[in-house]
């Protein structure tokens, strides 16, 4: 998150500033030395979190903006310009990249005067109190608008100069989002090359990118790696999980192992963007994920495995550790998405990429601790235990008799007429009993086994008003961390109001530094 914290040499360059600088340049060096700040901070590799609109219920754009504070959530992507979502963001320390949609591309291409009036109106107009930092122009473009292809590059380069006109241009980067598909044959990523029929655009595209600064923006998803090519791509490599050295995959031309399908499609982003002669722009993944419910035809796509991925995909990117071609690199990343948006057209899974739904609960509860404080709906250690699928109902019957007999469970809550009765088959309610015997044990080794019937979680198997019993011994924190828009969100509306409310003068600056200075010297 990028929190800056005072340091002596930024109290004393403030004080000098206030005693020696007349007062019409005060606030345009401080401003400057801010900007500077930030710059600095967002070259750390940082998860941020896409933020689609289809949602039946969304929060007001107060209410998100302190639920993102909350969750500690710094950097978002917009698929518009939201006025009123960039209006509640002012004064917040979260960046935001805003976006030009596809079917403005024709107006903003095709003319300098609407390009400028889109900076002014949705960039001038709310940057700095807002932290712009880039403009998304289009989305998948190239693949799933072609007919706009010829318009892509201009629109990007008339809103560069608008922001050049502004003197924006070194903070806020102008690019385009991409689908992994511009690329072929991702793996071996040495092998890869942007499709041929794409170079009049990616040519000139990359050379502005690199003459600018900007980043090669791509939206890629392991997810579909992994479900086109079943049997080829294994499960784990594609949701980040600890592999054997035999199960890598390794790059035959460059001896480079690969544990994971992620950093082998930002490998051949690299690569692609070689063979066109571009070696010093960075990719930016704009959107990354995984589903958490299917229909029939991606059964995959379930909660476990997007939990899963999501928090492993967090960890990896908050540990830098870059990606075996280039490992001095770790690219920045967007999650998609923050709230599942119910309002999408089939599949199933098109509505169900989120961490949260509308209402601000979680989904799934991440397990992201020690990666930093990106996302308060922490729970490493929350663990289930519940029954197996396809195993018989005899086998099941005997072992929830085991753990409501001799093993001792709390199975009062699944007798007839409670609260986990229903639904009232056997799956159901030796999952209960063996979360109930799991959680009575403390989670010990073999406590979670049952002859090998059962299985560890860390989705909340929770339904209705059945609350299992791992989940009752957090649930006071879960309400307070995760599923609170109301008190938690007013604390936090409350805090960062007081802070941008409150004016410090300068004999207020003199008075701390005689009581901070000494301190810091004498450490």
């Amino acid at each position: 998150m990028a929190n800056s914290e005072f340091t002596t040499y930024s109290i004393i360059t403030i004080l000098f500033f206030f005693f020696t600088v007349p007062s019409t340049a005060k606030l345009s060096n401080l401003v400057q030395e801010i900007k500077q700040q930030s710059q600095e901070q967002d070259k750390e590799p940082f998860v941020g979190v896409n933020l689609g609109t289809d949602v039946s219920d969304l929060l007001s754009p107060t209410d998100l903006v302190s639920f993102l504070q909350v969750q500690k959530i710094s950097h978002i992507r917009l698929y518009d310009a939201n006025p009123d979502i960039l209006k509640a963001l002012a004064k917040t320390k979260i960046r935001v990249i805003i976006s030009v949609p596809n079917n403005q591309l024709l107006a903003i291409g095709s003319s300098n005067t609407t390009a400028a009036s889109w900076v002014g109106r949705n960039v001038v107009a709310y940057y700095p109190e807002t932290l712009i930092t880039g403009i998304a122009v289009g989305d998948e473009v190239l693949t799933t608008v072609p007919s706009s292809a010829p318009l892509l590059l201009p629109a990007i380069q008339s809103l560069y100069s608008a922001l050049v006109a502004s003197n924006l241009h070194t903070q806020i980067k102008v690019s385009t989002p991409h689908a992994a598909s511009i690329i072929l044959d991702t793996f071996p990523p040495s092998q890869s090359y942007f499709n041929q029929s794409l170079t009049s655009v990616m040519v000139p595209l990359l050379q502005f990118l690199s003459r600018t600064g900007s980043p090669l923006m791509m939206n890629l998803y392991p997810y579909y790696v992994f479900m086109e090519n079943k049997g080829v791509v294994p499960l784990d490599n594609s949701l980040f999980k600890p592999l054997t050295p035999s199960k890598e995959m390794v790059d035959p031309n460059t001896l480079l192992h690969y544990t994971n399908v992620l950093d082998a499609m930002i490998d051949a982003a690299y690569v692609s963007m070689k063979n066109l002669n571009v070696t010093d722009v960075v990719v930016l993944v704009t959107e990354s994920g995984w589903p958490s419910k299917g229909d029939s035809k991606e059964p995959y796509a379930t909660k476990d495995n997007a939990d899963t991925y999501n928090s492993n995909l967090i960890k990896h990117v908050l540990d830098r550790s870059g990606t075996p071609l280039h490992p001095e690199i770790t690219s920045s990343l967007y999650i998609y998405e923050l709230f599942n948006e119910d309002l999408r057209s089939p599949p199933i899974s098109e509505a169900s990429w989120g961490l949260f739904y509308s209402n601000s609960t979680p989904v799934y509860l991440l397990h992201v601790s020690g990666s930093g404080t990106f996302l308060a709906n922490d729970t490493t250690n929350q663990t289930f235990c519940i029954a197996m699928d396809g195993v018989d109902s005899k086998t099941l019957q005997t072992a929830l008799d085991w753990a409501c007999g001799p093993g001792r469970a709390n199975c009062s809550e699944i007798q007839p007429g409670e609260t986990c009765y229903q639904p009232n088959n056997v799956k159901n309610h030796a999952s209960y009993a063996f979360d109930s015997y799991y959680q009575k044990e403390g989670k010990t080794f073999g406590s979670c086994d049952f002859k090998g019937v059962a299985m560890i979680t860390t989705t909340d198997p929770s339904h209705g008003s059945c609350v299992f019993p791992g989940s009752k011994m957090v649930s006071n924190k879960t309400r307070t961390v995760s599923n609170s828009t109301e008190s938690s969100a007013a604390a936090e509306r409350l805090k960062f109001n007081t802070f941008h409310s409150s004016q410090i003068s300068a004999t207020t600056l003199v008075l701390y530094m005689l009581l901070f200075i000494p301190f810091v010297t004498t450490r």
